[in-house]
């Protein structure tokens, strides 16, 4: 009877415990910056592996529509964190939003410039006359002076084509402009359309290199809450380095919690995003990691060709203390 009685009291102490844990977990709203792909599989693997969990972390995905949506979100804390292209994560910060970026997931840009070998083009010099189709509201247009400034071109040389981010290959396809803009995560897709026919140029390449899609935070909640934001950049920097040892169980977590999603095409993509992952900096310092120098730089640009109603200052913009050092790039 004694035994019972333990068994029962021991039973109901780790129901108590279990409640209160389940209380004590922070509600965290995440927004991706678009919708789920492979470059978001890490989170998933996290989340489906229980890390956000232990963590103290109870997460919610949200789906996303474009960096603009993710860090206005984030910005007015809609979400309490996010992912958001860092460019436009800053010019929205320089249009009022109140966000902080807390781990950088493309420490090497992801723009880049698409158009058929079979046009005559072989590279920027080529550009004059030519059309270039994507979004008014695409950051690469706004960058375009930089651009042709690094190949000597005239910038109103160009035609610009207002094409839905859709419509990029068909229009390129068809002939209806000559160049397209593209983040490089996709870059096998426009590989497996135009082949051997596919001209291709990082602005990366041509010294325009400004940080990619990073982890935001709202900055409100970052100062009431700073141990939950260090809880979930942990989880999320253990979480990435550890799919790039190991995809294949990230890549599993994606598709399971997101159907209609192709393996090969998820892998295809995961794959991209590790060559834009690494760095010097991620390398050497922590996965993850803002460099100085390179956000002073980031910041320079985007003052320079994009509006900033308010401007800032950047080393308020961006944080490397919720990083563990130990965790880096290892390829």
């Amino acid at each position: 009877m004694r035994r019972h009685l333990v068994a029962i009291g021991a039973g109901i102490a780790m129901a108590i415990a279990a409640t209160a844990s389940a209380q004590a977990a922070e509600k965290v709203s995440f927004i991706l910056n678009w919708v789920a792909g492979g470059d978001h599989a890490p989170v998933y693997y996290a989340k489906a592996q229980g890390w956000y969990a232990d963590a103290g972390i109870d997460l919610t995905i949200e789906q996303g529509k474009g960096s603009t949506l993710s860090s206005q979100r984030v910005g007015i804390g809609k979400n309490q964190l996010g992912i958001a292209d860092l460019g436009t994560a800053l010019v929205n910060r320089g249009k009022g939003a109140d966000l902080v970026a807390v781990f950088n997931i493309y420490a090497n840009s992801p723009y880049g410039l698409y158009w058929k070998k079979s046009s005559g083009i072989t590279g920027l010099k080529d550009f004059p006359g030519k059309k270039i189709g994507n979004p008014p509201w695409d950051a690469a247009r706004q960058m375009w002076p930089a651009m042709a400034k690094a190949a000597d071109i005239d910038p109103n040389s160009v035609t610009w084509v207002n094409v839905q981010p859709n419509a990029k290959i068909a229009s390129l396809k068809s002939d209806s402009i000559h160049i397209t803009t593209s983040f490089y995560n996709i870059h096998f897709i426009f590989q497996r359309v135009f082949g051997d026919d596919m001209g291709f140029l990082a602005l990366r390449d041509i010294g325009i290199n400004p940080y990619g899609n990073s982890v935001i935070a709202n900055g409100a909640f970052l100062k009431e809450k700073p141990e939950v934001v260090k809880a979930f950049v942990r989880v999320t920097q253990k979480a990435y380095h550890a799919c790039v040892a190991a995809p294949d169980p990230c890549i599993d977590a994606l598709l399971a919690a997101n159907s209609g999603l192709k393996r090969p095409d998820s892998v295809a993509n995961w794959k991209l995003v590790e060559e834009l992952m690494s760095d010097t900096n991620s390398r050497s310092v922590a996965l993850g990691h803002f460099d100085p120098g390179r956000m002073q730089d980031d910041y320079k640009l985007i003052e320079t060709y994009f509006n900033l109603e308010k401007p800032f200052d950047i080393t308020q913009a961006y944080s490397n203390d919720f990083l563990d050092t130990s965790l880096k790039m290892t390829k």
